[in-house]
């Protein structure tokens, strides 16, 4: 866990996690945005439903830090993620700052998270989309970091791309699960 996420010093409105729809993804080291907004929902017992204007699983409710939060996993596919973010904040008339983005990270070693309160992409074609649709970079992510492959030749090379589309040992499961239940005891 890194400082940031000891104690939380953003309050966002919109907590978005990023991910891809198919069931095909479920579990996969890509979808951890999609596995953090799904227990934060348990946690704050807020039901995610298909949303089309939104384009994605969209719920809000109470969180147990602020009177109203919106909970969205777009089902735009990774690569457009930020349309189904920009349909959401312009309908709220929500600012950028308020949206927090939680999304997988292969420069972080397995389980170690990283809260930001901007910054660029860095490689992350999700991030991408979000920074290009909402015209800023100027929004609070947290990174979750799922390691690296090894001995990878390039971002792009296969053994990179099947790593980021597979899914989770058991050990790494296992501190999947443990980094999600200690982050999520510091929303509650």
């Amino acid at each position: 866990m890194t400082e940031s996420a000891a104690s939380p010093k953003l309050v966002p409105q919109l907590i978005v996690g990023l991910g891809n729809p198919e069931p095909k993804y479920d579990q996969t080291r890509h979808n951890i945005g999609f596995a953090a907004v799904d227990a934060l929902a348990r946690s704050w017992q807020i039901s995610l439903s298909e949303n089309r204007k939104f384009q994605g699983m969209f719920g809000e409710g109470r969180g147990a830090t602020v009177d109203k939060i919106r909970l969205l996993k777009p089902l735009t596919y990774m690569n457009r993620s930020g349309q189904a973010i920009r349909s959401v904040i312009d309908w709220y008339k929500l600012p950028p700052e308020s949206v927090l983005l939680i999304y997988d990270d292969m420069d972080l070693p397995c389980g170690k998270m990283r809260l930001r309160l901007s910054g660029s992409a860095g490689g992350h074609n999700g991030m991408k989309s979000a920074i290009a649709h909402l015209s800023t970079q100027n929004f609070p992510r947290l990174r979750i970091g799922i390691g690296r492959p090894q001995n990878p030749t390039s971002s792009i090379d296969p053994t990179a791309v099947s790593h980021v589309l597979g899914r989770f040992s058991v050990a790494e499961t296992k501190i999947m699960s443990d980094i999600l239940n200690l982050w999520l005891s510091v929303w509650n």
